[in-house]
C-alpha cells in the first residue's frame, strides 16, 4: 500500500510540474498591456535620458543565456525607428531595481512611452514582431493626440 501511495504522490507531482511549465512556457514572451501612472526616470536607471517617441527597456543579468539576442533584437528595433531609444540594465548589482520592477526572469523588456510611462511589458524573449506592433501603436495614439 505505501508503494502506490508513493507511485500516485510522484505522478501527481509530474503533472503538476508539467502544467507549471506549460502555462510559464506559455506565458514567455508575450506582451501584457500595463496600467501605470509610474514615469521612469532614466537617472536611476544610469542613462541620460529616454527615447523621444518611445523606449525599450531592457532588464538583463550577465548569466543570463538570451539576453544578448534580445539585445540584438531591440537595438536593431530601436535603431531603425526614428525617437526610438534601447536602454539595457544590468540587474546582476542591482537588486533594488529589480525589485522596484518586479522583475522575476530575465531577459524582461518594458516598452515607455514619450513621457517614460511603462505601457507594455515582455517577460522572456519577445518576438520582433511584437515588440514593432506594441511601438506602431505607440506611434499612432501619440499622432491621434
Amino acid at each position: 500500500m505505501d508503494l502506490t501511495i508513493a507511485l500516485i504522490s510522484i505522478a501527481a507531482l509530474v503533472v503538476v510540474a508539467t502544467a507549471a511549465g506549460l502555462l510559464w512556457r506559455r506565458r514567455d514572451g508575450r506582451a501584457r498591456a500595463i496600467d501605470s501612472a509610474e514615469v521612469v526616470d532614466p537617472r536611476r536607471l544610469g542613462a541620460d535620458g529616454l527615447g523621444e517617441e518611445a523606449t525599450l527597456l531592457q532588464f538583463s543579468t550577465e548569466m543570463c543565456a538570451r539576453c544578448p539576442g534580445v539585445h540584438r533584437m531591440l537595438s536593431e528595433v530601436a535603431d531603425a525607428r526614428d525617437g526610438v531609444r534601447h536602454l539595457d540594465v544590468d540587474l546582476t548589482h542591482r537588486p533594488d531595481i529589480a525589485q522596484h520592477f518586479r522583475v522575476l526572469q530575465t531577459p524582461t523588456t518594458l516598452v515607455l512611452d514619450r513621457r517614460g510611462v511603462v505601457r507594455t511589458r515582455f517577460g522572456g524573449t519577445p518576438g520582433r514582431s511584437v515588440v514593432e506592433l506594441e511601438l506602431d501603436t505607440l506611434k499612432k495614439e501619440a499622432a491621434r493626440a
